[in-house]
């Protein structure tokens, strides 16, 4: 069986995120598998998965903020806000300047109220909004609150009449949906978009520097985990050395005196193994998981 840890993947185009945890439940030969934030079929890139104890981890990581490079496709709008759904209008952007395109999207930079897709896994009392919108239903969905701390335009290409092409580099909070951002610049500037690439090229602190493909880590499976259990939350987490007694009180479920480390923290024991992620309140140092081998 492979190591507790975390995989940082490389998602090439046409899968699911479902799609590469099987296919890593098959390689790591185990079942104890899962993906820190879900990418959808037409996305590439970035996406951290968890093996073992570590799937324990996974909480933080959708948490975590991440980054993307994409292209907004103005003059087009689908039903899926993407490529993968069908075009349902189109309006000519040949005349939109590049000072309206940087202007609307400059407008949807910071803390913005952000209204996802119809088309996506949100749940409304219980089911996938993307399935009662294939049934038929005329969903909509509430707006959320996001931050989309950077949202830079590297290029803007007119190679074909009537649309133009926008190449973005964004970082924005967990949440963040690209393809709507494609959307409301499409409605702002009254032509309609949609997204038609984009690749995620980091989660929190793992990048595609560090990111393999299926096919590599095929060649070396079952030794698939690049960031062993102890490692992923040294990386990911601020770290608090225990003494012995405390190592042993945290392990069967008590609580430490606090040190003032801004939580979620992670806890070392002597040895240098994980013991747990702990958060302070209340005047206490308590586990949120215990991570110590049973």
């Amino acid at each position: 069986m492979s190591t507790d840890g975390l995989i940082v993947v490389d998602k090439s185009g046409g899968m699911t995120s479902h799609d590469v945890v099987a296919r890593i439940r098959r390689l790591a030969k185990t079942r104890r598998v899962g993906h820190g934030g879900t990418l959808d079929p037409m996305a590439t890139g970035v996406l951290v998965i968890g093996v073992g104890r570590a799937t324990r981890l996974l909480t933080y990581v959708i948490g975590a903020g991440k980054s993307y490079t994409g292209t907004i496709r103005l003059g087009q709008a689908t039903v899926t806000d993407d490529a993968e759904g069908d075009v349902i209008a189109t309006t000519p952007a040949g005349q939109v300047t590049d000072d309206a395109i940087r202007a609307a999207l400059g407008a949807l930079s910071g803390e913005i109220d952000q209204v996802p897709s119809a088309v996506s896994a949100i749940k409304i009392d219980g089911q996938r909004a993307y399935k009662r919108v294939r049934d038929g239903e005329n969903v909509e969905l509430p707006a959320r609150r996001v931050t989309i701390s950077r949202l830079e335009v590297l290029a803007i290409r007119r190679t074909e009449p009537d649309v133009v092409d926008v190449d973005v580099d964004v970082t924005c909070s967990s949440g963040t949906y690209i393809r709507a951002i494609a959307r409301d610049a499409g409605l702002a500037l009254g032509v309609g978009g949609h997204l038609t690439a984009l690749r995620r090229t980091a989660v929190g602190g793992f990048t595609l520097a560090e990111a393999a493909t299926l096919d590599e880590l095929e060649k070396r499976a079952p030794d698939v985990v690049n960031l062993p259990l102890d490692a992923a939350a040294d990386r990911f987490f601020p770290r608090r050395e225990a003494t012995p007694d405390e190592a042993r009180v945290l392990a069967h479920g008590g609580s430490l005196d606090p040190t003032g480390l801004a939580g979620p923290y992670a806890v070392f024991g002597p040895a240098g193994g994980l013991i747990a992620i702990v958060s302070e309140r209340d005047g206490r140092a308590r586990a949120e998981i215990v991570l110590a081998p049973a």
